[in-house]
Formats: C-alpha cells, structure tokens, sequence
C-alpha cells in the first residue's frame, strides 16, 4: 500500500469525524461503477495515519438502511486504495448480557434482509466468495483490543442478524433471533461484509448496544430516542477507540481476506461480457489485468 492511501476506512455517522484528532485533508466526491456513495469521503490524518470516513446514510442521516447503495461506498474504498474496513454501528441486544452502552464486536453474521444488491457480481460473471468468518479475524482482534485500551465495555464475538428495516422488530420476530441462537440484531451489516469479502478488504464492526430490542419484558421497548442517546454517549468512545486500533495498523495483513477472490471465479474469462468486466475492474483488476 502506498503512503498516500488510507490505511483505513471507517463507515459510520456524520458526527464521528468530528474529532479533536483527526486533521481533514480533503472532501471527495466520488463516483464509482455502482453510482455515488452514500457521502463525499472524508481523508484525513488521525494519529499519524491516513484515514477516510464515510456517512453510511448520507449528511445529515437521510438514506434508509435499504437504500444504502452499500456497492458504491465499499467500491469507492477500494478505488481509494483502503484494504481495511470498520463500521460503526447501532444494535439491539438479544442477551441479557449484552447491555446497553457496552460494545460488540461480532464474528457471525445472518443476513435476514430481501431487498438489497447483495454482490458485486453478476450480468455474466459469476463468483462464489467463501464467507465461512464473515468477519476478518485479525482486524476484529485489533478492534475489540483497542476499544478495551480505550475503556469500553467490549464483548468479543457474537452472531449479529440483519434485518431489512426500517422498522423495529416485533416481539416475535426478537424472540426467534434469540431462540436462533443470535446475539445482536443490526439494520445495516449486510450485505455490508459480504461486500467487503468480495472486495478483497478486510472488515470488522464495533456495535453499540443501543437498547435490549423488544424481547426484554422488563425494559421499554426500542426506541429512536434510546438509540440516538446512546450513540452519542459512546462518540467519544468510538473515537478513543478510532485512535487506538489506528496506532496497530502497521505492517501487512495477516488473513485471508486480500485472496478472497483467487478461487471464487466460475464463468470462463472468453465468456465474460467486456461492459460487464469494465464495471468490475475496480474489484477484481488485479486478476484481469
């Protein structure tokens, strides 16, 4: 990776740029092959190190989670040159040890949503991408590691369910995710990851524990205002923790995810369509060149 790309992407609010830390460079707005991301990409320098932000649901939070062209934003990191990526999230908890406050940094994923671009791939190329560890192993170590030096409440693994929003779930809709065995439940982490994968990134999520869904008896139900209350509590929290997972980035990746494509072609390269093949030169360019 080159000096002058970001050594991180991060995917979250309008607000957790907004840190004494970081140095803002520039403003891009960016096109991709899949349209405009969700924001212009904020480039800066946090601790010493590149960095870009993007507003997963626009300035000023105006795109639902299914309108989320989640392809652009991931496809405008990996033009930047990004290779690793962390999402800030809101979740409910479907534990009764997941409090609300503390964070999660989950290992599995249920992708429950239906209306939603969930590849890259397609009109003529196939690929099936292995996503055995939805998440990468190694950034999620760094980032549950950084978020307790940054004195979170951290809880590290945990299955996360996806549901398509923008609505709340029902109590019997919470009470089977938890009888699924399920551990947090997320508007926005898929088909989020399973982009990622296919972009060759590596990918990790720091949710916050917003609230205890609708399953919990004892407490209200969620709520926007207990979501909004608790994000930004944890701001400055997930900044802390922005910081710190920044000073661990050094040296190459150690995973799997920069080959996650090299066995996952299945249409035969002659039989691929050349418009189909341009709009995915910024995923697999490197084995097309």
């Amino acid at each position: 990776m080159g000096s002058d790309q970001p050594a991180l992407g991060v995917i979250g609010g309008t607000g957790i740029y907004e840190m004494d830390d970081l140095k803002i460079e520039s403003r891009l707005e960016l096109d991709t092959p899949f349209g405009p991301p969700s924001s212009p990409v904020i480039l800066g320098q946090l601790a010493g190190t590149r960095v870009a932000f993007l507003a997963r649901h626009g300035v000023g939070h105006v795109i639902l989670p299914s309108e989320v062209n989640y392809r652009a934003n991931i496809a405008a990191f990996k033009m930047l040159g990004v290779d690793r990526v962390v999402s800030i999230s809101a979740c409910g908890s479907l534990r009764i040890d997941y409090s609300p406050g503390d964070l999660v940094i989950p290992d599995q994923l249920f992708d429950w949503t239906h209306k939603r671009e969930r590849s890259f791939f397609g009109k003529g190329f196939v690929a099936h991408v292995s996503a055995p560890e939805p998440f990468c192993p190694d950034l999620s170590r760094r980032l549950a590691e950084s978020s307790l030096r940054a004195g979170g409440r951290v809880h590290a693994g945990g299955a996360s369910i996806t549901i398509e929003g923008p609505r709340f779930s029902t109590r019997a809709e919470s009470n089977t995710f938890r009888s699924w065995g399920m551990s947090i439940v997320g508007m926005t982490t898929a088909p989020e990851a399973f982009l990622a994968r296919e972009a060759e990134l590596c990918y990790a999520v720091m949710a916050h524990v917003t609230d205890y869904d609708v399953w919990h008896l004892e407490q209200a139900p969620v709520s926007v205002e207990m979501v909004l209350d608790t994000l930004n509590a944890n701001t400055r929290l997930a900044q802390a923790c922005l910081v710190e997972l920044t000073r661990s980035l050094a040296g190459e990746r150690i995973c799997s995810c920069p080959d996650a494509l090299r066995d996952a072609f299945i249409t035969r390269r002659e039989a691929i369509p050349q418009e189909t093949l341009a709009r995915l030169r910024p995923i697999v360019g490197r084995y097309f060149p």
